[in-house]
């Protein structure tokens, strides 16, 4: 049975090598999509997609929230990174936030189809000898902060999101097209799943944990 890809990306020849990369290692049900938004509308309409590949600097992205949004809203899809991008401080974040790995955008065919099968088989995979330095950088209170935000809803998620961009009550309403009082109840849920004390420590964390460059 083929595993069902994504490739999220928004660069057309890196997909089209990745997409020729993977017509052995997982059959030919593989799709694309060029930002975080095209992602998640294609994960939405098309169900059986079991794994996602996400470059972290993406239009829409804004560091790990498209990890996040998508590990959110579709909890049982893998998601591995894949980038050019290799500090050990935020592939931990984004192993902490649900990823099941990440793999170096110059990696060969051998080790790609390696990685697919360790992480179809539930294992999370590094590239070999990362996996030292990614564990180094662990920073407990990083990791409480992602079990945390793990509990949002999709919808308290993107209510976080647009509170820590420092949008009022109001413009969140509007945006989300929901009433004042249910943004209230978000937020309230929000600094309580996330035990902080007001929206502006919630922004805070939220940026941190998000952050590529931190």
């Amino acid at each position: 049975m083929s595993t069902h890809v994504l490739i999220a990306d928004d660069h057309p020849l890196f997909r089209a090598a990745m997409r020729h990369a993977l017509l052995d290692i997982v059959g030919p049900a593989t799709r694309e999509a060029a930002s975080v938004s095209e992602a998640l509308s294609v994960l939405a309409s098309h169900e059986q997609i079991d794994l996602v590949f996400l470059d972290v600097k993406m239009p829409g992205n804004e560091g790990l929230t498209g990890l996040s949004e998508i590990r959110t809203q579709f909890p049982n899809v893998l998601v591995v990174i894949v980038s050019a991008h290799d500090d050990p401080v935020l592939i931990r974040k984004a192993i902490d936030l649900g990823a099941s790995g990440y793999i170096p955008k110059s990696s060969s065919l051998e080790t790609i189809s390696d990685a697919v099968s360790q992480v179809l088989d539930g294992e999370q995979w590094l590239p070999e000898g990362m996996d030292i330095a990614v564990q180094a950088s662990s920073e407990s209170q990083n990791q409480q902060l992602a079990a945390r935000i793990a509990q949002l809803t999709p919808h308290q998620f993107k209510v976080l999101k647009m509170l820590s961009q420092g949008l009022l009550n109001k413009q969140i309403a509007y945006e989300l097209t929901i009433s004042e009082s249910t943004v209230k109840q978000h937020v309230s849920a929000i600094l309580r799943k996330l035990e902080v004390i007001n929206r502006t420590k919630a922004g805070v964390a939220f940026r941190h944990m998000m952050d590529v460059e931190d």
